[in-house]
């Protein structure tokens, strides 16, 4: 059973960072692509951000290219995303994802 658990959400200024943390358990995910999406009140789910599981560089939208930063910790079977210069409107929920799993979710608030 794949499980993706993702922290490191919370209330932030404009202009300040965060770091989520996705632990991924229950599968070897080396070959697997993972992904960032985040869903805001009322719109859509969107991508954010992806990296293949073994690194390298990442894949990010457009809104936040230049701003965030995709990695991985195989180690701890973990993927980060470094978000600086956050703005009112990355307000959303962020979630995990790996094929067809998806986390819970952490919400992130940015405040102007």
């Amino acid at each position: 059973q794949v499980r993706l658990v993702e922290s490191g959400g919370g209330l932030v200024q404009a202009g300040g960072s965060l770091r989520l943390s996705c632990a991924a358990s229950g599968r070897t995910f080396s070959s697997y692509v993972m992904g960032w999406f985040r869903q805001a009140p009322g719109k859509e789910r969107e991508f954010v951000a992806s990296i293949t599981w073994s690194g390298g560089s990442g894949n990010y939208a457009d809104s936040v290219k230049g701003r965030f930063t995709i990695s991985t910790d195989n180690a701890k079977n973990t993927v980060y995303l470094q978000m600086n210069s956050l703005k009112p409107e990355d307000t959303a929920v962020y979630y995990c994802n790996v094929a067809k799993f998806w986390g819970q979710g952490t919400l992130v608030t940015v405040s102007e």
